[in-house]
């Protein structure tokens, strides 16, 4: 048996070398199975990115190679950074080079785009994880068996500096920015300790853990997390309410990871359908992404009983605060209370803090080393910060008497469409590209099941000649990933600005939304 960093899947591999570790849509690995696989792996990834800041991109297709990559990565000290697999080939070039990408791992979604990368010398290595090989197999092209078959596994893991799985995200400037995933606090220094530090704390109950959710987002990613610490992981392909339940009964799932759209899809299962599958072995779901109508909530705790927790925080923050479906139930719509070490603040516009109950900014105090950090970009970094040592993720809210947190609004243009994060301005900055738009403002208006979706509202250049919602879209499915794309587009004489002459997005909201609240759930 190879030595892993890592004991637990070791000590599974060695006590109960054939039970499941890891299943997805299509295939399975033992135990046994998988500590060789990750030791193999691991000594490849080290192969093509020896230099302590060099990476490797993993694009999110949920299988079981995604787990394993990333896995594998944290073992080897290599950087994993979690790619979209919806990526063009503009947006995906941009990532390797911030973050230094040496290598990708890619199934079917991610590859053309990859091969594109790897053709063009963006990267040395593209490991192609699919049941079919592509008819022209460009040079570095290699499929994930004949990668493993080709690779010795590595016995001695080296000392490097801890490499903590990285995810992007972008902000008002369009462009996308790297950050840690925060999934152990407290700072490390080499990748031993951080896998010695991510073990001292579970963060879901023993047992299978159900992954529904697209694999190059942070809830679905904790996964990785999980398995590390030796349980078993089913990956869900695409997600369907009856399989969901179906998986859950079959391999007693205890743990999973959904988002508000989640919920509502499952809701929307036959009755009769959902009375057919046990699901008691379920003792934890924990719940993210966007606010959750309060409704689908409390449908939920009626069904699988007071199995949620939601959490409220970002990726480049971790978990700030949650609550449990208790607390929920006697505080509704509360995100909950602020977690160790965080302390939270809520500001006036001249950052005075308010007392109990007053709508402001939520901002969050924390400690050296807990805060917020953006790779190669310390002017996000620093527009992160109201004060020193205090953050915000851009929300308004307030705070009652006994600690617990309301969110109301949202201060930036950040929009949560089916528990992503989608950033206007990246949408803007394709569209202003096109000769037909004079002027464009990107924006979030309700939608039934993902709570929001991107609308465009363009002025056209000329008014008499405007360019077609299918023009527009085609022109961004070049060069935009498709969750990116605005579902709608509307044309409007002109946008309205402030002062500064910035583009007033609270009053093109509000038209859209029947309350004062201009955010979904």
């Amino acid at each position: 048996m190879p030595a892993l960093p890592l004991g637990p899947i070791a000590d599974r591999a060695r006590a109960t070398p054939d039970e499941l570790a890891l299943v997805d849509s299509a295939t399975s690995r033992t135990w046994a199975q998988v500590a060789t696989e990750l030791a193999i792996a691991a000594s490849a990834m080290l192969e093509t990115a020896p230099e302590a800041q060099q990476r490797w991109g993993v694009l999110g297709d949920n299988t079981l190679h995604t787990i394993l990559g990333h896995s594998a990565g944290l073992m080897a000290g290599v950087g994993t950074v979690a790619v979209s697999r919806q990526l063009t080939l503009r947006e995906l070039a941009d990532q390797i080079d911030d973050a230094h990408m040496t290598g990708l791992i890619t199934g079917p979604g991610g590859a053309a785009a990859s091969m594109e990368a790897l053709e063009q010398g963006l990267v040395k290595v593209v490991v192609l994880h699919s049941t079919a090989k592509p008819t022209t197999v460009p040079d570095g092209l290699v499929m994930w068996e004949e990668w493993i078959a080709s690779h010795a596994a590595l016995s001695d893991f080296p000392v490097r500096p801890a490499s903590p799985v990285m995810v992007y995200t972008s902000g008002t400037t369009g462009r996308a920015r790297g950050t840690a995933t925060r999934w152990v606090l407290a700072p490390c220094t080499t990748s031993g300790e951080y896998l010695d530090k991510l073990r001292e704390r579970a963060q879901f109950p023993a047992g299978p853990h159900i992954v529904v959710g697209p694999l190059q987002h942070n809830g679905p990613l904790a996964a990785v997390r999980h398995f590390l610490l030796g349980e078993t992981v089913v990956v869900l392909g695409k997600f369907e309410g009856e399989e969901v339940l179906r998986l859950i009964q079959q391999y007693g799932v205890t743990s999973s990871v959904m988002v508000p759209t989640h919920f509502q899809r499952l809701l929307a299962v036959d009755p009769d359908v959902r009375a057919k599958y046990d699901h008691g072995s379920l003792t934890f779901v924990a719940h993210t992404g966007s606010a959750c109508p309060a409704d689908v909530k409390r449908a939920m705790i009626d069904w699988w009983g007071p199995v949620f927790t939601e959490s409220y925080g970002g990726s480049e923050s971790g978990t700030l605060c949650r609550i449990n479906s208790t607390d929920w139930l006697a505080h509704p719509g509360s995100v909950g209370r602020t977690i160790d070490p965080y302390v939270i603040h809520v500001f006036d516009e001249q950052g005075n803090d308010l007392p109990a109950n007053e709508t402001g900014l939520l901002a969050f105090e924390a400690p050296e080393g807990y805060g917020i950090t953006y790779h190669q970009d310390p002017e996000k970094t620093a527009k992160a910060y109201v004060k020193p040592g205090i953050f915000t993720l851009g929300d308004m809210g307030h705070v009652d008497e006994n600690g617990f947190i309301f969110i109301t609004d949202r201060v930036s243009d950040m929009v949560v469409s089916g528990g992503v994060n989608l950033y206007p301005s990246e949408s803007e900055n394709v569209l202003r590209e096109y000769p037909g738009v004079a002027d464009i403002a990107v924006i979030g208006i309700p939608h039934a099941d993902l709570g929001e979706q991107l609308l465009a509202l363009v002025v056209a250049s000329d008014p008499l000649n405007p360019p077609t919602a299918s023009e527009l879209e085609n022109f961004c499915r070049d060069r935009l990933a498709s969750y990116k794309i605005p579902r709608k587009f509307e044309l409007v004489a002109e946008l309205p600005r402030n002062e500064m002459q910035k583009i007033d997005k609270k009053s093109l909201r509000k038209p859209y939304w029947d309350s004062d609240r201009t955010i979904g759930g």
